[in-house]
C-alpha cells in the first residue's frame, strides 16, 4: 500500500501550486493514476487530500487511486491510512515518526516524482 500526501508532495517544488491547489491536486492525482496504469507505482495507491486541494478531486475510487479528502489535518488522515508494511510518500520529520509507530515506512516525495510524468 502506497500513502500520498499530496500537500507535501505539490509542496515539494516550486511550481506556482499556491495559486490553484485545487488545480495541483487534479494534477497530481492524473500524474498518480497515470503511474499505477503502466506499473510504475505499486498498488493500492490511497491519496489525502486537505484543504483548497480537496476540491480538486472527489473522495472515492478512480483509475486506481483511492482519494480520501482529510477532514481536518492531513497528517493525522495519513497516519489513520497507515497499515504495517504501507509505504508514506512525504518529507514530514513529525510525520515520519508518527507513520513508523503505526507499522509503515516513509520515503521522499522524490522517490514518488521520478516515477511520475508531472
Amino acid at each position: 500500500m502506497l500513502v500520498v500526501d499530496a500537500a507535501n508532495v505539490i509542496g515539494s517544488r516550486p511550481t506556482g501550486w499556491w495559486r490553484d491547489r485545487a488545480g495541483a491536486a487534479r494534477r497530481l492525482h492524473g500524474a498518480v493514476a497515470a503511474a499505477v496504469a503502466d506499473a510504475r507505482l505499486p498498488g493500492p495507491v490511497v491519496l489525502v487530500l486537505e484543504g483548497a486541494g480537496r476540491s480538486g478531486v472527489a473522495a472515492g475510487d478512480e483509475a486506481g487511486v483511492t482519494t480520501v479528502h482529510a477532514p481536518g489535518s492531513g497528517d493525522d488522515e495519513v497516519v489513520a491510512q497507515v497499515r504495517p508494511g504501507a509505504i508514506v510518500v512525504s518529507a514530514d520529520r513529525a510525520l515520519r515518526a508518527r507513520v513508523e509507530e503505526h507499522g509503515g515506512s516513509v520515503v521522499g516525495p522524490g522517490w514518488l516524482l521520478e516515477r511520475l510524468d508531472y
